[in-house]
């Protein structure tokens, strides 16, 4: 009975014995070093501080076209007679180049009428010139006053002086209406479209087509309001462009000049617009090896010359959070100074009465950059230092 009463608990025996031996050991086990923990020291790369003097261009982008642009329409009427192989669209002409013609044989003998009635004007005005010298003579010897104007033929020479002039306003609108029946290039250009064909009837005023001249290209340039007073000028603003844009696989630039502002801020998007001026955009005059045209409908990048000024820093745009910026001073501690900045673009800022020649900004940015931070620099040996307690953080800075 006894022994199989300690058979049965001989189980939880040697589980409690378990138990006091493992407490035993927990009692008696040995407390591990403690060790300082040891954070990191940060790597950053670092930029040399230079000042210089600098334009504050201005980015912007607009559509070429053409100064000048004109539909041709006719003066007069008839069928079309020729039309010329440059009367199409893309067609390059030269001013005074022959487009198309309208039936002349109408005009022409318009005009042969017009010449027939000039001539009996003429004649009959000779005639009555003649004789009012004959009348002269008869009243030589009329001795009641001065002759009258009637007996002189005063009133008849001057119907036919009249006769005369109007015959030769007919002759002269005769002569207009037979060369209006050519139609010429007003100006050298490049056709747009053309909306007649061979053989059409074509009334007054009928489009023709449309013609772009190619001596002078606008640019509409949008900038802010604010921008204009990067200008050299904001009542005069000729100053250099510089465009850009991808033809044939490659960037092509042209340069050009501001003309004008068109001096009112447009409603939609509250910016205002400049003119830019491209001469001989299409190399009619002058044409270099390699050199593409600026054809019109082409988009292009603009910058625009800004005004000159000295003492500037430019940094890459990423270096500069709200409105600061990390210097690392000779000893890599970190100073976050707040930097003035009075301008930027997609990739740089602009920094004036900041920063000064040869201090070191970090280009590396890290969560948590505070003052009084100790870093490694990229290219130096490590500087025997302890850790600085950061005297702020990032988000008393209002770094994010």
């Amino acid at each position: 009975m006894f022994k199989t009463l300690l058979r049965r608990l001989s189980p939880f025996f040697i589980l409690l014995l378990f138990v006091v031996g493992a407490g035993l050991l927990m009692k008696t086990k040995e407390t591990p070093e403690q060790k300082p923990e040891e954070m990191p020291i940060p790597i950053v790369d670092v930029t040399a501080v230079e000042q210089q003097t600098v334009s504050l261009n201005l980015p912007s982008y607009g559509v070429v076209t053409p100064k000048y642009k004109t539909q041709l329409v006719t003066e007069v009427q008839g069928r079309m007679l020729t039309i010329s192989p440059q009367f199409v669209a893309g067609g390059i002409v030269k001013k005074g180049d022959q487009l198309a013609q309208i039936e002349p044989s109408d005009y022409e003998a318009d005009l042969m009428q017009a010449e027939a009635t000039l001539a009996q004007a003429t004649a009959a005005l000779n005639e009555e010139i003649a004789r009012g010298e004959v009348a002269k003579i008869e009243f030589k010897g009329y001795d009641k006053g001065l002759p009258p104007e009637l007996g002189l033929r005063i009133p008849q020479l001057k119907k036919e002086q009249a006769n005369v002039k109007y015959a030769q306003a007919a002759l002269a609108r005769a002569q207009r209406n037979l060369e209006r029946t050519i139609i010429r290039a007003p100006f050298d250009g490049i056709i747009k479209a053309r909306n007649v064909d061979l053989g059409q009837y074509v009334t007054l005023g009928t489009n023709l087509g449309e013609l772009y001249d190619t001596s002078i290209a606008e640019i509409r340039l949008p900038i802010s309001n604010d921008d204009l007073a990067y200008l050299e000028s904001v009542d005069n603003p000729d100053t250099q462009v510089t465009l850009s844009a991808s033809l044939a696989g490659k960037e092509n630039t042209w340069i050009g000049n501001i003309i004008r502002s068109e001096g009112v801020i447009d409603a939609d998007n509250r910016m205002v617009y400049l003119v830019a001026e491209i001469k001989d955009p299409y190399l009619r005059e002058h044409k270099t090896q390699g050199s593409l045209p600026l054809k019109y409908g082409s988009f292009v990048n603009a910058v625009i010359k800004g005004r000159t000024v000295d003492g500037i820093v430019k940094l890459p745009r990423h270096v500069v959070r709200n409105q600061l910026v990390a210097l690392i001073n000779d000893k890599n501690i970190v100073e976050m100074r707040h930097v003035n900045v009075v301008r930027s673009d997609l990739q740089n800022v602009f920094i004036k009465d900041s920063l000064k020649t040869g201090e070191r900004v970090a280009i590396t940015h890290f969560n948590n950059m505070a003052n009084g931070q100790l870093v490694k620099v990229i290219g130096e040996e490590t500087k025997p230092a302890q850790t600085p307690a950061p005297e702020s953080s990032l988000a008393a800075t209002g770094v994010k």
